[in-house]
């Protein structure tokens, strides 16, 4: 047999095994977080709810998702364990935002270059139909445009 023909089957085996092992490496990861928490710690489910570390049981953890109501999650449902201070910045709000971040304008008079004047025409594209244009030479009438209907 040649090498030609046991190749793609290499190559196949190849991938396989890079792909389970990256898929491996992954689970020890999460596994490791998980393990990471302790009463006290926020977390983040993998539905989106944020919640404060209660209790931690073996399989489960105590969840407070609202002051005085407490939920049992398995360990698999959280998603990821957050620093004290980045859980209450999501939680409460962040007072101090990013100086880095864009301002967004509440209207878009802002965003153009030139400012409106007194008469506000200024910097206004014209939508104005061209002097030679008429009204009938602008869209050809249709039958069915007009609404009637097919049975005329």
């Amino acid at each position: 047999m040649d090498i030609a023909f046991f190749l793609p089957f290499i190559i196949l085996i190849g991938a396989m095994f890079l792909m389970t092992r990256s898929a491996k490496k992954k689970q020890q990861q999460a596994m490791q977080m998980r393990d990471q928490m302790q009463p006290g710690t926020g977390v983040r489910t993998i539905g989106g709810m944020y919640a404060l570390v209660k209790e931690v049981r073996s399989d489960t953890v105590v969840l407070e998702v609202a002051p005085g109501v407490h939920a049992v999650y398995a360990k698999n449902a959280v998603g990821a364990v957050l620093e004290g201070d980045e859980y209450e910045g999501i939680v409460n709000g962040d007072p101090n935002p990013d100086e880095d971040s864009p301002v967004v304008p509440d209207d878009a008079s802002s965003l153009t270059s030139g400012g409106a004047t007194a008469a506000g025409t200024e910097g206004k594209t014209d939508l104005s139909k061209a002097d030679g244009a008429s009204a009938d030479d602008a869209e050809p009438k249709d039958a069915k445009r007009n609404g009637d209907s097919d049975s005329q």
